[in-house]
């Protein structure tokens, strides 16, 4: 009874990948990209928070009509968010995809 609760089940596929340098390498490149990324974007997103409960005045100055600061910067969230896609969907398109999808056929190939 000892034996069968030492034998540890065996590894699967899955795991076999996650082991390999060359997931490792592509969680690693992903990561590289996207969290700093992502903390740009909070940054600037928390910057426009706290302009706006803390600068009235900045935020409500004009710039053209009716159309302040603050209006522009909140246009400015919508307009980086689709940046930030654009700009991700085409590094992953050249940087990304290409290693995934060798590393897919590997995988399928079971050459890994």
């Amino acid at each position: 009874m000892a034996e069968i609760m030492d034998q540890s089940p065996p590894e699967t596929d899955y795991e076999r990948v996650e082991r390999s340098p060359e997931f490792q390498a592509l969680r690693r490149r992903f990561r590289s990209f996207v969290f700093p990324m992502t903390a740009l974007f909070l940054a600037w997103y928390l910057l426009y928070v706290l302009l706006a409960s803390y600068a009235h005045d900045f935020m409500s100055t004009p710039v053209w009509g009716n159309i302040n600061v603050g209006l522009l910067m909140g246009l400015g969230q919508f307009v980086s968010t689709f940046v930030i896609t654009m700009v991700y969907a085409s590094w992953a398109n050249r940087r990304q995809d290409p290693i995934a999808d060798e590393l897919r056929q590997r995988i399928e190939g079971r050459d890994l």
